[in-house]
């Protein structure tokens, strides 16, 4: 029989998600296809909201429907047509939630595997019953130590926590962990009632009331009589009483704030359980071993030290050479991507999103899969150039497995190795949203308008500059936490300063340990790549403090002022101006038998978000609504004689977010987008006597054209009196520093020392470095001294 030739190719028409402009292109499929582009140009657009949601759509239109609203769906793309495209998978760079049960064992389901060997394979004490492999997870009730619930450490209060100024009285404050405002007046009303003294200074009570007062289990009930201001209507209420002790866990154990279970955790002690030793596991379970190590033991080496174990010759069983062979197998392709320092019970919370990405690579590299289209983002953020070069091999095995592999990268060394490249452009935003060039990666050399074209071809070097003289020394140290063995620095002040080494050698936790306790720090900055908030009621203007403005300058306006309108009137988050319809969302959920919720724009507000009499004042001709929907740049313009509000999106346009919308929700922004923004909100204020900016991988998510931009601004920062500390893998920017510091040689137990400290052109030389030869490389020819004998 004839087959039908398949189309070769994953054609795309009139693709229109966010900016992008009725695109059409053509992406051979088998093929390493890389997408590039400034910062929001709209590859991210092309690759995930309109390749990728597609192919999920096809697939839920094959789930029954009474399964598809279990799964979380990105929605219908706005697209004409997509032909030739087969399943798809996506791995994107999610922050994960945080959970300290979340592990990479769990990520990996290495976990899974390890169980199963120890409830297949263990050796067990005598007469002990063999055990299912759920006893040897402290994630269900039948393996989690009973005290600590399989936590592995237990909060405790005690009495110097909870009191920490015995000389004040209750009345006054004494219970520093009670609640504030009327909830701890009525805690404080309920002892009185029940006959203790708020009036006597806390460390004159007797000890036993003292005990009571903080840790007791009771809740008693009394009728309270307030005493409130003369004139207001006193009317008793029954009160229970809740000890201390009972609220601060409980705040912590339940709580959905954030800030609440912050402050609660500040008067808890954490210690390892005292009945698991911090193991997590029932007694039964920490009994079973293989080759003399319990499973709490193996979970917490690092991988490359747990593969060694498992490979160790011995007269095991059947059973145990064929998990341990499975694990191995899984082990290897972990440690091929770099990740080998890591250990199984490693909480996902302190992993960065490179290593997590990673992690899913590695499953997903085991799992067998051919004939689909991987679309990844940016793979190689938050590595080291050593680390990217396995990354590379790691993708080339995917592809030689049958799949497409489509990767967002802003990595010139990866984009080199792509038999495709898409590049859009020519700028962000608005300026943005055109496919510039779809083909192979020489043929981009001839587009004129490509950003990426420049720093592809050009090998850009970094000119050896005349580094800065530090105004004194900061010293950090002696540090021991995570790899880090008793590790001290010198930091130069009023310099900029890289702090460079390969995954897990130990950078953010050296340059964690700089506190504003620190003796020369004066003013600390951390600007990292948290959200700048959950919801979409968070956004760009509220964030910087701009909507503020904003709104009282539409509160001056002659009709405002007619109409008595406040600058409450003109928030979106309040009643009054806002829509009531949607509450201010500006959309509606609208409820669908069988199938997800979607959400729809606001049937009365269109979108807008505020009531139409709220709509009926304008400022220069434009509504609230229609100033929250204008890009940094055109509100630049819009705003120019207005200093407060010129003054703010200056910054914004300074680090290079001119393509942002103001009214853009938190929950859009990348993390490179929300660490920019909060480096504007604090380029902003005014800046008095010396700053110190600590940042984690601020090049992450840039193009190499923004982070020229992001650059500029720091130094500036510098050349103003300040100190800035960066962790960066980027070897131009390393190349423009005044100072180096170098971690290493290797991750996790093979790192966490000082390889070499000094200006970039003496680090680059430096012996035993794994980022001499990457940093090399980023200087002319001939720019380097000799290395000295």
């Amino acid at each position: 029989m004839h087959e039908p030739d398949h189309d070769p190719f994953v054609r795309v028409r009139g693709a229109r998600e966010h900016n992008l402009r009725g695109v059409d292109v053509d992406i051979p499929r088998d093929v390493l296809a890389v997408f590039t582009g400034v910062s929001g140009s709209g590859k991210s657009s092309l690759a995930f909201g309109t390749i990728y949601a597609e192919a999920q759509r096809r697939y839920f239109e094959s789930v029954a429907p009474y399964a598809r609203r279990l799964i979380h769906q990105v929605g219908a793309p706005k697209v004409g047509e997509i032909t030739g495209l087969p399943p798809a998978v996506s791995l994107q760079q999610r922050r994960s939630s945080p959970t300290s049960r979340s592990s990479v064992g769990t990520v990996t389901t290495l976990s899974n595997s390890l169980r199963m060997l120890f409830s297949r394979a263990g050796d067990y004490p005598p007469g002990a019953q063999r055990l299912d492999s759920d006893a040897f997870s402290p994630n269900t009730a039948a393996g989690a130590c009973p005290e600590c619930h399989g936590l592995g450490v237990v909060h405790r209060t005690t009495e110097a926590l909870l009191v920490p100024d015995p000389s004040l009285s209750l009345r006054e404050g004494a219970i520093a962990a009670w609640p504030g405002a009327w909830q701890g007046k009525n805690l404080r009303d309920v002892l009185d009632a029940l006959g203790y003294d708020v009036d006597r200074p806390w460390r004159e009570l007797p000890q036993e009331e003292r005990d009571w007062i903080l840790f007791t289990d009771d809740q008693p009930v009394v009728t309270v009589h307030p005493v409130r201001d003369a004139g207001r209507i006193q009317r008793p209420y029954q009160g229970t009483y809740m000890s201390a002790n009972r609220y601060v866990l409980k705040t912590f154990a339940d709580s959905k704030s954030q800030t609440l279970r912050t402050k609660a955790e500040r008067f808890l002690d954490s210690a390892p359980c005292p009945v698991c030793g911090g193991a997590r596991l029932r007694a039964e379970s920490l009994a079973v071993t293989f080759g003399g190590r319990t499973i709490a033991d193996l979970a917490h080496l690092p991988l490359a030290d747990l593969a060694n174990i498992l490979d160790a010759p011995g007269d095991a069983s059947e059973t145990a050479r064929v998990l341990t062979g499975d694990l191995l197998a899984r082990i290897a392709t972990v440690a091929e991507l770099g990740l080998g320092y890591l250990s199984l019970d490693r909480a996902t919370p302190t992993l960065s999103a490179g290593e997590l990405q990673r992690l899913r690579l590695a499953t997903q590299l085991r799992s067998g899969l051919f004939g689909v289209v991987y679309v990844l983002d940016e793979p190689s953020a938050g590595l080291h150039p050593a680390d990217t070069e396995s990354l590379l091999t790691v993708l080339d095995r995917l592809k030689a497995a049958g799949n497409s592999v489509f990767v967002v990268e802003h990595h010139m060394d990866v984009v080199r190795k792509a038999d495709w490249l898409v590049d859009v452009g020519p700028l962000a935003g608005e300026h943005g949203g055109r496919v510039l060039h779809s083909g192979p990666v020489a043929d981009l050399a001839s587009v004129a308008d490509s950003a990426t074209a420049r720093f592809l071809f050009g090998r850009e070097h970094v000119p050896v500059r005349t580094v800065r003289k530090p105004r004194s020394w900061l010293k950090v140290g002696p540090v021991t936490r995570h790899n880090l063995r008793d590790v001290s620095v010198d930091v130069p002040l009023s310099t900029f300063t890289a702090v460079t080494g390969v995954s897990g050698s130990g950078k953010s936790t050296l340059i964690g340990s700089i506190t504003e306790e620190l003796g020369g720090v004066g003013r600390l900055v951390v600007v990292d790549q948290k959200p700048i908030g959950r919801t979409p009621r968070s956004n760009l203007a509220t964030y910087t403090g701009l909507f503020d403005v904003v709104r009282k300058v539409f509160a001056a306006t002659d009709e405002a002022k007619a109409r008595k309108y406040g600058v409450g009137r003109f928030s979106f988050n309040v009643a009054g101006g806002r829509c009531e319809t949607c509450q201010g969302e500006g959309f509606v959920s609208v409820e669908l038998l069988f199938l997800p919720s979607t959400y729809a724009p606001c049937p009365d507000c269109g979108g807008a978000r505020y009531n139409a009499e709220t709509l009926e004042v304008a400022y220069r001709g434009r509504t609230i609504a229609e100033v929250l929907d204008l890009t940094v740049e055109s509100a630049a313009e819009f705003f120019a004689d207005t200093p407060a509000v010129a003054r703010s999106l200056g910054t914004l346009l300074d680090v290079g977010l001119g393509y942002l919308r103001l009214g853009q929700p938190a929950t859009e922004l990348s993390g490179g987008e929300a660490q920019r923004i909060k480096l504007a909100s604090e380029l902003q204020r005014g800046r008095r006597g010396s700053t110190l900016y600590l940042l984690d991988e601020p090049t992450t998510g840039l193009h190499p054209a923004d982070v020229e931009v992001l650059m500029r601004q720091l130094h500036e920062l510098v050349d103003a009196g300040h100190t800035v500390v960066v962790v960066e893998h980027d070897m131009a920017v390393v190349a423009g520093a005044d100072w180096v510091i170098d971690l290493g040689p290797g991750g996790g137990d093979a790192g966490g020392r000082i390889v070499a400290a000094g200006p970039p052109t003496e680090v680059a030389r430096a012996s035993g470095s794994a980022t001499a030869p990457y940093l090399a490389r980023a200087f002319p020819l001939g720019a380097l001294p000799k290395a000295r004998s």
